[in-house]
């Protein structure tokens, strides 16, 4: 993508809407949705009853296709890509869709992808051919099904850990009429100044925002978010025992959960004369602008 590095300039995204400088808007994104079961379920709940405005789906992993089984069901629900090439948790694991490609650098000795805990060594020696069929594969696989995603984005930021990653993903936007989500700087300034929309600063990841003072720490974020686009990924899950079993930062799931569906969250907002966004409204100026 051509355009300077640089720092991003609030309200520029709201610009390239065509919306005023001063707007505060907010994209609530439902990461990991068809991680497990209880994401899928949590998730659709917090996207029809609660505040959520999109999600974006884990093709490879274990619920993935129920997951799309669900968005085919549910044509409303605005939705993006999770490109995975990352597995979280050591006793609940996925690979490649690509089954029966050697992949060699997106496997580890189980022939698994790479766990999280490892994840700077997997960029190190990761090839972006072999990443780029991968991620190629999962968005086939979306579209295969007839769905209509808005974005794409990647599971442990992937996407944005490496300048040439973050290309190869813009790449794949282009070619299949998508957006990008840019979740930090430098990055975000360059997409900007290039004229394609984003968020105006980083992304807020939920899993930064300690759990007890989660709710009221939330509460204040909404009163004090700043003009311009602000998106903060959340990841609700109510603490199932297929949760609990995963994960020991099933509360961090929960928590949010629990703030996407209060009552509380959704007067905040209103009073604050915040607006919901998703990446459709992005999807459509990524769509017309040249490459």
């Amino acid at each position: 993508m051509n355009g300077e590095n640089g720092m991003s300039q609030t309200g520029k995204a709201c610009e390239l809407l065509g919306l005023p400088t001063d707007s505060r808007l907010l994209i609530f994104n439902i990461d990991d949705f068809g991680m497990c079961y209880t994401t899928v379920e949590s998730g659709m709940r917090c996207m029809q009853e609660g505040v959520a405005s999109s999600c974006t789906v884990m093709v490879p992993c274990p619920w993935g296709r129920y997951a799309l089984e669900v968005l085919k069901n549910n044509p409303e629900i605005k939705f993006g890509v999770h490109l995975t090439a990352i597995v979280d948790h050591p006793y609940y694991r996925w690979g490649p869709l690509l089954t029966s490609e050697p992949l060699p650098s997106l496997r580890d000795e189980q022939g698994l992808f790479w766990s999280s805990k490892r994840i700077d060594d997997f960029m190190e020696q990761v090839n972006p051919e072999e990443l780029e069929r991968e991620f190629r594969a999962q968005i086939d696989e979306v579209l295969g099904q007839g769905l209509k995603p808005t974005h794409l984005d990647s599971h442990c930021h992937v996407h944005t850990r490496s300048e040439r990653i973050f290309d190869l993903v813009v790449g794949l936007a282009r070619e299949f009429g998508l957006g990008v989500r840019a979740t930090r700087e430098p990055l975000i300034g360059k997409v900007l100044s290039s004229g394609y929309p984003v968020v105006d600063r980083p992304v807020l990841d939920s899993f930064d925002i300690k759990t007890a003072d989660k709710p009221e720490r939330y509460f204040q974020m909404l009163r004090e978010l700043p003009e311009g686009l602000s998106e903060w990924a959340l990841h609700p899950a109510q603490g199932t025992a297929e949760v609990k079993a995963m994960t020991e930062l099933w509360d961090v799931r929960q928590a949010d959960y629990e703030f996407c569906v209060s009552e509380e969250t959704r007067q905040i907002i209103d009073e604050e004369g915040i607006q919901l966004a998703s990446y459709e409204q992005l999807q459509v100026i990524w769509k017309g602008k040249s490459l």
